[in-house]
């Protein structure tokens, strides 16, 4: 069974740093292109960042210069560093998992809130 789980949400002020954590188990995460998304009340859910199988990164505007998105295959986590937070920034952050080739292998984490506020 495949599970994405996140970790590392909270309350932080303005100005303020959290790590996100997504731990994966039932998949070999090499093979995966892993993406950090986010949903605020009332909006649509949108791409935060991205890592690919290779390595590669890709990034929102409006969070690029302030989050860092990285990858440890050997312990299945995917990371969020996420810096000079923002209340903009209060969302529920998911975690997903696509397969780099079978591209229907896609999976969810459940989430975790992440709540910017003084």
């Amino acid at each position: 069974q495949v599970q994405l789980v996140e970790s590392g949400g909270g309350l932080v002020q303005p100005g303020g740093s959290l790590r996100l954590s997504c731990a994966a188990s039932g998949i070999l995460l090499s093979f995966y292109d892993m993406g950090w998304y986010r949903q605020a009340p009332g909006k649509q859910r949108e791409l935060v960042a991205a890592i690919s199988s290779g390595g590669s990164t890709n990034y929102a505007d409006s969070v690029k210069g302030r989050f860092t998105i990285s990858r440890d295959n050997a312990k299945k986590t995917v990371y969020l560093q996420m810096d000079s937070l923002k209340p903009e920034d209060t969302a529920v952050y998911y975690c997903n998992g696509r397969h780099r080739v079978v591209r229907t292998q896609d999976y969810w984490g459940q989430g975790t809130q992440v709540t910017v506020s003084p």
